[in-house]
């Protein structure tokens, strides 16, 4: 039980490290070209994701996402208290590694960020990306389990892309991108908005096409 803790603890953060990360080196490296810093930023997250996903899927179901923790809480792979658990560890672990980003690149550890991302197109886009990623999973989990990491990490580095959003999915994400001021983050006072467009996926997702299977 508590391996699966640690591992939804360090694969969150490890995401969230690939994420900032790679989007302070594409943006410094870019010279202002936004589409070479979401290239690159959009390749290792992919990339990252399917690595952790293929390592501790088997050890914790590789979530690294309350929405996706929710999804198989429905399904009856998680009871409760170990759903409230995987929330701490995902949350607390988008937090720490947003921080061990910063340190990395020596930056300020505490910082809020002051990217505006508000407005109906980018909730529908958040809405959007919920539904697909959560559908992917649900789909893929039922019928090719083993090709789940490559499904679910080229969906992510496609959602860069095709989402004005910029395919978050993840209240935990959502929450750790508004305390960096770097090429990934959210303004807090936006985050709520991504959160409630995520849960509303959500339980669209579980309400009508989760069955529990045990």
């Amino acid at each position: 039980m508590m391996k699966s803790y640690i591992a939804e603890f360090v694969g969150t953060a490890l995401l969230l490290a690939i994420v900032a990360g790679s989007g302070i080196m594409g943006d410094t490296l870019a010279g202002g070209n936004a589409a070479v810093a979401l290239l690159g930023n959009s390749i290792a997250t992919g990339a990252g994701l399917y690595v952790l996903i293929v390592l501790l899927g088997p050890i914790s179901g590789a979530h690294f996402n309350p929405v996706v923790s929710l999804m198989f809480w429905k399904l009856g792979h998680l009871d409760l208290k170990k759903l409230i658990t995987y929330w701490a560890c995902q949350f607390s672990g988008a937090i720490v590694g947003i921080w061990i980003t910063h340190l990395m690149f020596g930056l300020a550890i505490m910082q809020e960020s002051a990217k505006e991302r508000t407005g109906l197109g980018i909730w529908a886009s958040e809405l959007i990306s919920t539904l697909v990623l959560l559908s992917v999973i649900r789909i893929g989990d039922q019928g090719t389990k083993d090709k789940v990491p490559m499904l679910v990490a080229l969906t992510v580095t496609a959602g860069y892309w095709f989402t004005s959003s910029t395919f978050f999915a993840n209240p935990a994400v959502a929450v750790a991108r508004s305390m960096t001021n770097t090429f990934v983050g959210i303004a807090p006072l936006d985050v709520p908005g991504f959160v409630i467009a995520e849960m509303i996926a959500a339980l669209i997702i579980v309400l009508f096409f989760c069955k529990a299977t045990k």
